[in-house]
């Protein structure tokens, strides 16, 4: 047992918790702070053909200002299934058609609307720390392993203290991103 396997076990466990941040940025993305933001419609799906397809796989999503957007379906008749989609996603809006395309005026989030959504920002910021922790924790426990195997003890604590510094700075990079996240919410 070498020193060498121990480093291919913390740079596994950075890779996860960095993995962690980028879910974590990519999730925030599509919360609405108050201006147009395609991102929203990422996650809504629609029936193509028998298979659920995301809403920008079937039409361009535009924002021709900070308080609209546009949706133009590849195919009309998907229309009626695009708005049913945003209307059963909740997401604070009511699309508008005119036969060609959909239309979406951004209104401003009320102040029970943010804290909604700051709340929901916080959840995620949890969801990556429990992400974070448990590359931590699966680091630890190989080394222990690791160390019955014939891994010089100070190689592991060496491990156990270079895993803690990088859990540490990654929880202050999701604090960062979380209360950035919080701000431009809360901004009105």
């Amino acid at each position: 047992m070498d020193a060498q396997v121990s480093k291919d076990c913390l740079e596994k466990a950075r890779e996860k918790m960095n993995n962690a941040i980028l879910f974590l940025e990519d999730e925030l993305k599509s919360f609405r702070a108050g201006k147009a933001n395609p991102a929203v419609f990422n996650g809504l799906t629609v029936d193509y053909y028998g298979t659920p397809t995301p809403i920008p796989q079937v039409s361009s999503v535009t924002t021709p200002d900070a308080k609209t957007m546009l949706i133009q379906p590849w195919e009309k008749k998907l229309i009626p299934a695009i708005e049913k989609a945003i209307m059963d996603a909740n997401l604070g809006f009511t699309p508008q058609n005119n036969g060609e395309q959909i239309r979406i005026s951004v209104p401003p989030l009320t102040e029970e609307r943010r804290k909604e959504l700051v709340k929901q920002a916080r959840a995620a910021g949890e969801n990556a720390r429990v992400s974070i922790r448990t590359a931590r924790r699966e680091v630890i426990d190989a080394h222990k392993k690791f160390q019955k195997e014939g891994l010089p003890e100070d190689v592991c604590k060496d491990a156990e203290n270079e895993i803690q510094k990088e859990t540490d700075n990654f929880n202050k990079k999701i604090d960062g991103i979380i209360a950035a996240k919080e701000k431009e919410i809360m901004t009105v």
